[in-house]
């Protein structure tokens, strides 16, 4: 059993790829494995809480981070269904501060993305439900909750426009990037 990792276009935001054996019966593959994650560089990565959400086509969960000391790394996945997975970096200082990635990932594909501290997350569900699985680095905080407005034109997100957005009451009314100041800085930044 393997994983490969590989990196976007911003520093620390990696798409992790498990080896997957399938054969008449369906398949089988390890999502998380301490000793292979060591291998890939991400073995000084310690998950303390899992999460699932189960969302229906359309919905725009995010943008979405906690900020220091409950920032969180996330490791996220889809177990069924497809999304659009989305990190912005939002580290002061950060030579790809407010640049987004956005990388699509599936059930049938079983990628995962690497969300360190100091980015704001979200995802899309782009089919017609989707189970979708986050392994935290920190404890969940409901005082340290914040985010950005998920379709500010200046984050240059590749939403699917021809998908109606569902989103909850607290995601319409995040700032924008201009408005927006981050507690985050690649200086404070700790894995």
């Amino acid at each position: 059993m393997a994983f490969r990792r590989s990196e976007t276009s911003i520093t620390d935001l990696l798409e992790i790829q498990p080896d997957v054996f399938g054969d008449t019966r369906g398949f089988f593959a390890e999502l998380y494995n301490h000793r292979h994650f060591d291998s890939i560089g991400l073995g000084h990565l310690s998950f303390v809480q899992d999460n699932l959400s189960l969302s229906r086509k359309g919905t725009i969960r995010g943008l979405h981070f906690q900020a220091p000391p409950f920032d969180q790394g996330k490791l996220v996945s889809v177990l069924q269904g497809k999304a659009l997975d989305v990190a912005v970096d939002i580290r002061k200082g950060s030579p790809t501060y407010g640049h987004a990635v956005a990388v699509e990932l599936s059930a049938e594909k079983l990628n995962m993305l690497f969300v360190p501290p100091g980015f704001a997350h979200g995802f899309q569900v782009l089919s017609e439900s989707c189970l979708f699985s986050y392994k935290c680095t920190n404890f969940y905080d409901k005082a340290s909750e914040g985010g950005l407005m998920w379709n500010d034109p200046a984050l240059d997100i590749p939403w699917v426009e021809d998908i109606e957005p569902i989103l909850s009451e607290k995601d319409q009314y995040y700032p924008t990037f201009k408005e927006f100041v981050s507690p985050f800085s690649l200086e404070t930044e700790a894995l």
